[in-house]
């Protein structure tokens, strides 16, 4: 049996470009896993595997992989930095126990950053930072560090200090054991020399290094009793305290370096032995019912428990489906049945790989703590359990958000038409986030995603992965409506045509809600004036009916119906006669209650030079922008602002044109607001003209 103490289960995590993959292809050449390190900007990393991502130098998917350094096994998951691909990061921290958060030394904390850092809390990771790219200009570690504490509201623990800047960048200072790590210029990480601090940097290193030690011996009593007493502990129980706050989430231990240059990262893989926490470590998965709620048990990281796993990731390639999947408890062996709790079926395990990027090694079984992937099963997706069929249970699934942008696609031609649903078949079961519709009327399938890029993704993956030509039409935004205004009313459905009638009669107010509240129904009815039996049918026809809004057919959110009184048929009433009463006081009251249409609102994060920051600024407020806030960076001026998605198609080419080529800008779903008038008339128009061309 492995021993669970040696392992960890790693992700890195960044902002687009603040090298990620490179510090990933450094891990692997440092562990040896790899011998010729393979650079982004080539398109030829090794866990940058997709056609896609070798040519847009952007990760797409998160890639999987297994190494060794000193004694422990590290499974390392590289993840997408683009806000497109942030469930890919999400699912991924769901299913790791600890992280490296990579910052650039001349960016620092960026858009994308505070979103993977928000996820990261959410989901109790602990981590340890790493600013990257000292050898760029403009890199400064200490704005950094101060970033990470106003931005994220972190508490760094910084662990090294660097010694010479941008291109004078050699090496870093170990303040725990006060010794400079000097890189040569050859290039090769394994070139250094350990010497005594730079006599110019004596001072720094002890200010920051009592700062570490005070922080540390916080997380214990007796060290901290000590320590005030004058005794100072040693390093071992320093790296004790600081093992105990990182998994605490007290504190984030903090390096730097330059992983293209390979300088600095042996202290980072030192890190992850020695503070990240190791599977048993990590406080156990809760198990819940069928409603999502926790039963009180728990997946405890013990292989001789009954097996408890979690499907992180469905990736297809030549050698069929792969399931990635966590094994939180348990054992799974080569032959195994194993029970999917979500569908209540069971699957063999016929085989199973360890995954390095896009190659696999065969294993004959797993334990609690590893990440392999599953071959062949058939019926499970992301977010299902697998576990033990005599012993079942549930883990606490994965909640992936609405997309807010689609697409309609149509195929070419017959023969494009069955590969067409075939290959968009096995990229919903990829990618959670990504939705299919068919529109029955029109035969188009309609796309839907969390950005463009996103979906550009899809549609170039469909041509060229699954050789499927298709015609695309033109982004459409995924507007809701809403109502501002209470009314109650009354509605009585009443059928007589023979034999047994139907009658139900329903007095209810339906309200505005709060903004997120979505849809809830209430039912205030006593004395039995309607049968308890008919009062979930009367919930079932209002929920039914909220996909289609009173003004352009979009989806209805935050409104509440109370159901207040009634009447019923001793013969003729039943739960049918009730639901469809509630359908048609659906659609009689909800024009009447001052309906209005809401828009996606995005969050922006624009970098420009601070020449054209003027322009940027005047372009977003014609798109309906509101400016939140401006920052100076070394190389420019980062705009913070909100505008809707429907203003923004086509942004990037605008800002590039504008900006010379030097303008940036990442932007994600923030919350929906109600359209201004103009936009909210065009909308309708819009729907109506639909309506009547699927008439005709």
């Amino acid at each position: 049996m492995k021993d669970l103490t040696k392992y960890r289960n790693i992700g890195i995590f960044a902002h687009v470009d603040a090298g990620k993959t490179t510090t990933t292809e450094r891990i692997l050449k440092l562990t040896g896993k790899i011998h010729k390190i393979g650079e982004v900007h080539d398109g030829a990393s090794t866990m940058d595997f997709m056609e896609q991502e070798a040519e847009r130098g952007i990760t797409i998917q998160s890639a999987a992989t297994t190494c060794f350094w000193k004694g422990n096994q590290f499974n390392v998951i590289d993840t997408p930095g683009h806000v497109d691909f942030t469930i890919e990061v999400y699912r991924s921290l769901k299913v790791l126990d600890g992280g490296i958060g990579v910052f650039c030394g001349s960016g620092g904390v960026e858009p994308q950053s505070e979103t993977n850092w928000r996820y990261a809390n959410d989901s109790g990771v602990a981590r340890v930072i790493y600013v990257n790219k000292l050898d760029r200009i403009g890199a400064d570690f200490y704005r950094v560090v101060g970033q990470v504490k106003r931005v994220l509201g972190a508490h760094p623990l910084v662990m090294v200090l660097p010694i010479g800047t941008e291109s004078d960048f050699v090496g870093v200072v170990d303040l725990l054991t006060r010794k400079a790590h000097i890189w040569d210029d050859s290039g090769l990480p394994e070139n250094f020399k350990v010497t005594d601090v730079p006599a110019d940097m004596v001072d720094k290193v002890e200010e920051y290094r009592a700062a570490l030690i005070e922080t540390a011996v916080e997380q214990d009593d007796e060290v901290m009793e000590k320590y005030l007493e004058g005794v100072e502990p040693d390093i071992e129980t320093v790296k004790r305290c600081i093992r105990k706050g990182t998994i605490d989430l007290a504190f984030f231990p903090t390096y730097c370096g330059s992983s293209f240059k390979n300088k600095g990262l042996q202290l980072v893989l030192d890190a992850v032995v020695d503070f990240l926490p190791s599977p048993p470590e990590v406080k156990p998965l809760p198990e819940v019912d069928a409603e999502g709620n926790e039963t009180g048990e728990f997946a405890i990281s013990d292989p001789t428990k009954p097996l408890r796993a979690l499907a992180f990731k469905i990736m297809d390639d030549k050698f069929g489906a792969l399931t990635f999947t966590r094994i939180y408890s348990g054992t799974i062996k080569k032959g195994d049945t194993i029970l999917n709790s979500f569908t209540g079926k069971t699957e063999r395990v016929s085989r199973m790989v360890e995954m390095h990027a896009d190659d696999r090694n065969e294993v004959e079984s797993a334990q609690a703590g590893d990440i392999i992937a599953i071959v062949g099963l058939k019926n499970v997706q992301t977010g299902h359990t697998l576990c033990d069929e005599k012993n079942p249970a549930t883990l606490e699934p994965m909640v992936f958000p609405d997309p807010v942008i689609s697409i309609a696609v149509a195929p070419k031609d017959k023969a494009n038409a069955e590969k067409l649903a075939t290959a968009i078949g096995k990229m919903v079961q990829e990618d959670p986030s990504f939705r299919v519709e068919t529109d029955e009327e029109t035969n188009e399938m309609i796309l839907k995603g969390m950005g463009e890029l996103h979906l550009d993704i899809k549609i170039d993956i469909l041509k060229r992965t699954h050789k499927v030509e298709v015609n695309v039409g033109a982004p459409q935004v995924a507007y809701r409506e809403t109502i501002t205004k209470p009314v109650t009313d009354s509605y009585t459905h009443k059928k007589q045509s023979g034999g047994s009638g139907q009658y139900a009669k329903i007095d209810y107010t339906i309200e505005p809600g709060e903004p997120g509240s979505g849809f809830i129904f209430e039912s205030k009815v006593v004395g039995g004036s309607i049968p308890k039996e008919f009062i979930p049918a009367v919930d079932k026809g209002f929920k039914t009916s909220v996909d289609k809004g009173p003004l352009a057919g979009y989806p209805c959110l935050d409104f509440k119906v109370t159901l207040n009184e009634g009447g019923f048929h001793a013969v003729d009433s039943s739960n049918i006669a009730f639901e469809i009463a509630a359908k048609a006081a659906y659609r009689q009251t909800m024009p009447k209650c001052a309906p209005q249409i809401l828009e996606p609102m995005m969050k922006l994060d624009v970098f420009a030079p601070e020449e054209k920051v003027g322009d940027v600024i005047g372009d977003l407020n014609r798109r309906r922008g509101m400016i939140q806030g401006q920052e100076p960076t070394p190389g420019g001026v980062r705009v913070k602002a909100e505008a809707p998605l429907s203003a923004m198609f086509g942004y990037i080419g605008d800002l590039r044109t504008m900006t010379s080529g030097r303008g940036q800008f990442s932007m994600e779903f923030s919350h929906y607001a109600p359209c201004p008038k103009n936009v909210s008339d065009e909308v309708i128009k819009a729907a109506k003209e639909r309506e009547e061309a699927k008439r005709k």
